[in-house]
């Protein structure tokens, strides 16, 4: 399927889909499978897929929830800004905010991510942030040095952490597998949050990392980027050079239960459009998947 069909497919998918500048549609209708199963149905496979809401950071929070309903999705991982949610807001003004998501039918998933640095006092305040949202998972770039202090409160507080990998330019975790073998001989509540972009830059095959690193596994940052190498270059789905097919071929293999967040970190003021265009792709992908 060439990138017009699985467009194509995925607005075919939906049941209204508010971006389709595609016509001609019928055409590719046996994109979809016919098994009563379809793509119709069921169009994300499984698969919790939302958004961070760090693609929205330059909206107010009434908009960036607004954004994530446009586009027909019900799963957020809340970035830490003024914006939405933040460290500085007070305990009831995170459990307000929170709940603007919750009454408008989007589910908070993990919030992240989180810069954990500091002392044990400073990092407990990122734990009681995470409490506050009401979230089972924080995403986290913390250093090296503090997985001792993360293995005593993930046991106090039962959150798990997401640790980001950030590319050939992170000094502590370029890669999935820098996590992994940074946290495996502690509580497997310590795990990671796949960034594929980044993983990709850092000469891993984002892939073969989700089925390996799947047991720690406990977010993921989807999206595509135009070239690897050490600066980010990020780009709508399907105008990159991810191998995305892949990405989602093993989620699925491997029934994901966590949240896939779309972070399209292009055109901060008007992040919609490119948004919804990666989210159409992406069903269109998803489709196309052979169970």
């Amino acid at each position: 399927m060439n990138r017009r069909e699985l467009l194509t497919a995925g607005a075919l998918a939906a049941a209204a889909w508010p971006f389709n500048r595609l016509s001609g549609q019928s055409e590719t209708l046996a994109a979809i499978p016919q098994d009563g199963k379809s793509a119709a149905t069921n169009p994300w496979r499984g698969l919790k897929i939302g958004v961070a809401t760090y693609t929205l950071r330059e909206l107010p929070i009434e908009e960036a929830i607004k954004a994530v309903k446009r586009v027909g999705l019900e799963y957020v991982s809340i970035k830490n800004v003024k914006n939405h949610i933040d460290l500085t807001h007070t305990t009831e003004e995170r459990k307000q905010r929170a709940q603007m998501f919750r009454e408008a039918g989007i589910t908070p998933l993990s919030v992240g991510n989180v810069g954990l640095r500091g002392d044990e006092a400073e990092i407990r305040r990122a734990f009681e942030y995470a409490r506050d949202i009401g979230v089972k998972t924080m995403v986290c770039a913390p250093e090296k040095q503090l997985v001792p202090i993360l293995d005593k409160l993930v046991k106090e507080f039962d959150i798990r952490l997401a640790i980001h990998n950030h590319g050939p330019e992170d000094k502590q975790f370029p890669s999935p597998y820098d996590v992994m073998s940074a946290v495996e001989k502690y509580d497997k509540r310590i795990g990671l949050c796949i960034d594929v972009g980044h993983t990709a830059r850092a000469g891993v095959d984002p892939a073969e990392s989700i089925i390996k690193c799947r047991e720690r596994l406990y977010d993921l940052h989807m999206k595509d980027i135009y070239a690897l190498g050490p600066r980010n270059t990020p780009i709508e789905s399907g105008r990159g050079i991810l191998n995305l097919h892949s990405i989602l071929s093993a989620l699925v293999k491997i029934k994901y239960q966590d949240l896939v967040g779309f972070e399209y970190e292009k055109d901060g003021k008007d992040p919609v459009p490119g948004l919804a265009e990666s989210i159409g792709y992406t069903r269109g992908l998803l489709a196309s998947i052979k169970a």
